[in-house]
This record gives structure tokens, C-alpha cells and sequence, in this order.
């Protein structure tokens, strides 16, 4: 029960932080907003680094946790531009293929097998992907695409980190995250840069400490629960950020992005189930 209360907490500041993107990048470009998600992050867990010491800074995977970190900006940017651009509930229900693309790149790169029902499951999921889109019918936005652009990157960086646990302290990978993003995300945002106003600063900030705290909440419930309990409760983004969307910016979702989210959804979660299924097997038998 604790580990599901922490996770819906974890939930709604996930979802309160399409909200402060959208806003911050109404004063500041979306680059920069980026930028400042990332170091703002750093000064909130500067002390927590601080108090881990410098042997959890010894690596001789730099050049993992470099692609990683790249890849992540890459993926965050394309995630917080089509937040700009599309309704929040769209762009939070195509964010559930994350899971689908992982699914799919552990089996071309790490070579898992997938089997018939993990097959099954992430074809409807692509199924329900395309409810939500509706090619055909209606052109697919750009916001879209970049939607589907960012669950593509964090799906790879999720491979990168499943690689990295093979040999890194949890602790040493979340640290590279931080200190690595910053000056990598800082690069593309130089060309843009406008020093932020008094509101702009006040979104970036509950921005950077809306996502610190859904990450903590969401890795302390990882620790009380299994991930297969957990993942359902993942679907709450979706009612939480269309009322946001309604009440703060007049945007009403369609009835194809409830459908097309529910199917994705529901396939993840059955392609969690069985990857938490399997991993526990994995371990008795090596036990």
C-alpha cells in the first residue's frame, strides 16, 4: 500500500510537469527549458551527491553513460517540444509506447527473445497507437512525431541503463545522469538563450523540483513493490493531465486518445508482467 500511494504521487508530479513545461516555454525557448529542467535538478541533489563521495564516481563506462545522457536530451527535448504543441493528453498517451519501443530494442540489441504473447501484446499496443493518431483520417502533427520521437530515445536509454546495472552502482547512474545532462543539454540551448524572467523562473523551478520529487517517489515505490504491481498505476497520467489540460488550457481530449491510451496501456502492462514474470524466474533458477 505505501509503495502504491508513493507511486500515484510520483504520478501526479509527472503529470503537474507538462504543465510547467508548457508555461516555462511560454517565457524561455524550449531548448532552455531543457537546459535548466537539468541544472536546476543538479542544485536540488547537489547535497545528496555531495554525501556519496568520490568512489561512486569510479566508471570505466564513461562512454555509456556519455551516449546515455545524449540520448536522453535528445529524447526530453523532443518530449517537452510536443507538449508545446499538441494536447497534454495526447502526448501523455503516446508516451505508454515507451515500453513497446524497450520491447523491441532489447530483442534487436541485447538479444532477448520475444516470444508469442510479448509479440501479440506489443502489436495491439502499436494498434493503439494508431487510434490515437488515426493516419489516414487526419494528417499526424508534427507534435505527434515528436511525441513518438521521445518514447523512442528514453526507450533507448532505458537498454543503455539495463546495460550499465551489469556493473554500476544504481547510485553511480543516477549521478552521471544528473552531472552529465547539464552541460550536454547546455550546448543545443546557447543559440536561444534569453535570460528568463521572474515567471519564467518560478515554472523552471517548479519544473526542476516537480520532476526531482517524482523521481525519488517513483524509485523509493520501485523499492517497496514489483514493478508488475506498480505499472498500472502509471495509466493515472492520463486522467490527471486531461483535467489539468481542461482546466488550464481549454483542451478537451478526443475519444481516440482514451481509447488509443487504454490500448497502449494495456499492452505495456501486460509486457511489464511478463518481463517481471520471467526476471523472477531467472532468479530462482540461478538461485
Amino acid at each position: 500500500m505505501r509503495g502504491a500511494l508513493l507511486m500515484l504521487a510520483a504520478m501526479v508530479c509527472f503529470a503537474t510537469m507538462g504543465v510547467f513545461i508548457r508555461l516555462a516555454s511560454e517565457h524561455v525557448h524550449v531548448l532552455e527549458t531543457v537546459f535548466f529542467r537539468n541544472f536546476l535538478s543538479v542544485l536540488l541533489l547537489l547535497p545528496w551527491i555531495l554525501r556519496q563521495g568520490r568512489d561512486v564516481l569510479r566508471t570505466r563506462r564513461i562512454g555509456l553513460y556519455i551516449a546515455r545522457s545524449a540520448i536522453n536530451i535528445v529524447g526530453m527535448t523532443a518530449g517537452f517540444m510536443a507538449l508545446t504543441m499538441i494536447p497534454l493528453a495526447e502526448a501523455t498517451a503516446l508516451s505508454f509506447t515507451t515500453p513497446l519501443f524497450a520491447t523491441i530494442g532489447a530483442a534487436v540489441f541485447l538479444g532477448e527473445v520475444l516470444r508469442a504473447r510479448r509479440i501479440t501484446a506489443v502489436a495491439i499496443g502499436f494498434l493503439g497507437m494508431l487510434v490515437v493518431l488515426r493516419p489516414g483520417l487526419e494528417a499526424v502533427s508534427t507534435g505527434a512525431l515528436l511525441a513518438l520521437g521521445h518514447s523512442v530515445a528514453i526507450a533507448g536509454t532505458i537498454l543503455i541503463v539495463k546495460r550499465l546495472t551489469t556493473t554500476e552502482r544504481p547510485e553511480t547512474i543516477v549521478i552521471y545522469m544528473v552531472l552529465l545532462q547539464s552541460p550536454v543539454s547546455l550546448i543545443p540551448a546557447l543559440p536561444v538563450w534569453t535570460w528568463p524572467t521572474p515567471e519564467a523562473w518560478l515554472w523552471l523551478s517548479c519544473l526542476a523540483g516537480f520532476a526531482t520529487i517524482g523521481h525519488l517517489l517513483f524509485t523509493r515505490a520501485l523499492q517497496m513493490s514489483e514493478v508488475s504491481q506498480l505499472q498500472p498505476l502509471d495509466f493515472t497520467r492520463l486522467p490527471l493531465i486531461a483535467v489539468l489540460g481542461y482546466l488550464l488550457f481549454d483542451e478537451e481530449p478526443t475519444i481516440w486518445t482514451w481509447l488509443g491510451g487504454a490500448i497502449i496501456f494495456a499492452s505495456t502492462a501486460y509486457v511489464t508482467h511478463r518481463e517481471a514474470r520471467l526476471e523472477k524466474e531467472r532468479r530462482l533458477s540461478a538461485g
